[in-house]
């Protein structure tokens, strides 16, 4: 078969989840769907199999082309991109392998290759349990993602503690609760902050950190011109601006591996000489401008109340 021309660039739809987690049966009935029938070249690949098996013969997507990943191995660029050449591709589709880290897959990504649409997919009966004993790999599934459908959901099962496995990990993305009979519910329950956003002084408790961090970062514009009054460590740099500093916590989201320092550029209201690890209390206004700690434009926490304080005694901020 001849080779094609990849395009410059090729939408990518990522179906992530563990094995036997409805996968399957949603990419089948997507490719039954006339309305994703566009006319496209499109490569399905299959990362993991499970009992399910693809009904090709009732696609009503044309020119579908179904490639197998047996291993990790084959996870590559080279491989990715001359599959892509062979049945000549301008669209992907990934069925991934639950138990492979996210990562690989970005990595093996051919050039032009675009991440159009990511979809997480839980058996609701087993996602707890996946989640008690297998986090990593859950939280690696949920980070990117911008669906989580629960399947084979049913009215006795805690559907607040599906919620929090996810919003644990993301505050973005939708969720759905699917039933067996096809029916869905989708989720409406409210994620109050553990402070009031809303304060004169949005004051945050040592304690709540991690989930002022991840608001900030995922909410930015309903902080902007807020004044937020807070614990952290320090973390200076001769490269900074005299007066600047970052100021954050380290953070553990899923694991001891993932812990990592996450701060905020700020400019304090006088030079104080501030060591890396020196423990501040700040009361600050947060400004959207350009700093050299993010290489453009971020949060800028303008300094108007600092002091120096003592260790508090759960250093590590975590989702609680």
């Amino acid at each position: 078969m001849a080779r094609k021309r990849a395009p410059a660039e090729t939408p990518v739809y990522l179906f992530l989840g563990f094995l036997e987690s409805g996968k399957t049966k949603f990419i089948q009935e997507t490719l039954e769907d006339e309305r994703f029938n566009t006319g496209e070249n499109t490569l399905l690949l299959v990362m993991e199999e499970g009992e399910e098996e693809y009904d090709e013969g009732r696609f009503k997507v044309q020119n579908v082309s179904i490639s197998y990943l047996d291993s990790i191995e084959e996870l590559n660029e080279e491989n990715l991109a001359s599959l892509q050449a062979m049945y000549g591709a301008t669209r992907v589709l990934v069925e991934f392998n639950g138990m492979w880290q996210l990562e690989e897959f970005f990595k093996a990504m051919p050039e032009g290759w675009m991440i159009n649409q990511v979809m997480t997919f839980f058996d609701a009966r087993t996602a707890l349990n996946f989640n008690a004993n297998m986090r990593q790999l859950v939280f690696d599934k949920l980070q990117n993602t911008q669906l989580v459908v629960f399947n084979r959901y049913s009215d006795d099962m805690d559907k607040l503690a599906l919620h929090k496995l996810v919003r644990g990990v993301s505050r973005r993305c939708d969720i759905v609760y699917e039933r067996v009979s096809g029916k869905a519910d989708f989720d409406d329950i409210e994620d109050p902050l553990p402070f009031d956003i809303n304060a004169d002084v949005i004051v945050i408790e040592d304690k709540d950190y991690a989930y002022f961090y991840r608001d900030l970062t995922e909410n930015l514009e309903a902080y902007i011109g807020k004044t937020v009054h807070f614990k952290g460590i320090a973390a200076a740099d001769t490269r900074l601006p005299e007066k600047n500093i970052v100021l954050g916590r380290h953070i553990m989201t899923c694991c001891e591996d993932d812990i990592a320092y996450s701060g905020v550029a700020c400019v304090l209201p006088e030079n104080l000489d501030v060591k890396t690890r020196d423990w501040l209390e700040i009361t600050a206004k947060i400004e959207f401008k350009k700093h050299y700690v993010y290489r453009g434009k971020g949060p800028v926490l303008m300094v108007s109340e600092v002091k120096r304080c003592e260790p508090i005694e759960q250093a590590l901020a975590v989702f609680y």
